[in-house]
């Protein structure tokens, strides 16, 4: 099912201080956001939502976390694959509770170089600088709960706490892969609802895996206190570090698995020796498909050129060419 955005409300987050600031919509619909703010993580804050339709929901006011620097972002290269971890303490042994987002971003080619381009009345050579093709940037942001908590030890360290595994197979490590995370610290509280939702969304698969249990976060429509509210705010200071795993510090055997079938090119001739059509303007210039490598005859003289599909051809299709500012 499509989750129903709420737009045209207004979003306050309010201090114990009765300070309040206000949010705005942004770009993405459904989402609402300020100015960079500077509030102290001495108070305790909420958040306040009237809908378009006049309903307002509140949430309990929280306390701020500061969370800890990220002391690392390791990682490990198992028999199937690349795991990677997250490793932080907090010296004044206060923080105990985290949660993780990540956003990773890959580096990866097209499986055949298309040198030459369609351009509605010829095949003409490809600009390689600006009409690159070949070599792409995919992006994919965390979807799982990544939780963990050092309450059970003297000293609040978390090490090599798993935050994503990699198949050995994968497009992401095929070039250079990249991976920012984000690091929360949580209360108690807040910490056990994302449990609680982690169970009940990721954990479920079998009859002997646990039923999902009633998720009471920390916000409540005021006029209707029966009405179940699903979230969960916090406040707090996020810190994050970014690393990057190239393909050369990788076991040279693991094989990178195309995400398409593709077959060897096609040659196509610009007039087919055989019926005298012109292929190449049936087959390039509708798009059917891209032409790579120029054929030519004994002479030199160019005669057709091997054509792929987009899927084989283009990374366009799946990711971005435009090189990322934080790449290195």
């Amino acid at each position: 099912n499509t989750l129903k955005v709420e737009t045209g409300a207004t979003v306050t987050v309010e201090s114990d201080a009765n300070q309040s600031y206000n949010l705005s919509d942004v770009k993405v619909a459904g989402t609402y956001a300020s100015a960079p703010l500077n509030l102290s993580v001495s108070q305790k804050y909420r958040l306040r939502i009237k809908t378009s339709k006049g309903v307002t929901y509140l949430s309990d006011f929280v306390e701020a976390r500061v969370s800890p620097v990220v002391d690392s972002i390791s990682w490990k290269a198992t028999d199937d694959g690349l795991q990677l971890y997250t490793n932080t303490h907090d010296a004044t042994n206060k923080s105990r509770y985290y949660r993780w987002e990540y956003n990773e971003t890959w580096q990866f080619r097209a499986k055949y170089f298309s040198r030459f381009k369609a351009d509605g009345k010829a095949i003409v050579p490809r600009n390689l600088a600006t009409e690159n093709i070949y070599e792409c940037w995919g992006n994919s942001i965390s979807s799982s709960i990544v939780l963990g908590s050092s309450s059970k030890l003297v000293n609040d360290v978390i090490y090599l706490n798993p935050l994503t595994f990699i198949t050995s197979d994968s497009e992401k490590i095929g070039v250079k892969y990249s991976i920012l995370v984000k690091q929360y610290a949580l209360t108690k509280e807040a910490f056990e609802f994302w449990e609680l939702l982690k169970k009940n969304t990721e954990n479920l698969g079998s009859i002997f895996d646990a039923l999902p249990s009633q998720l009471t976060g920390n916000i409540h429509n005021i006029s209707n206190a029966a009405e179940p509210v699903i979230g969960y705010i916090s406040a707090g200071t996020v810190t994050q570090q970014r690393i990057f795993v190239p393909r050369e510090a990788l076991p040279n055997a693991w094989r990178i698995k195309y995400p398409y079938s593709c077959s060897e090119p096609d040659s196509i001739y610009t007039v087919n020796p055989v019926t005298g059509s012109r292929d190449e303007d049936a087959v390039f210039q509708t798009k059917s498909l891209l032409p790579l490598e120029a054929i030519t005859n004994n002479n030199g003289a160019v005669i057709g050129h091997t054509g792929a599909g987009a899927q084989c051809a283009d990374c366009t299709i799946r990711g971005t060419n435009k090189k990322p500012g934080f790449w290195q």
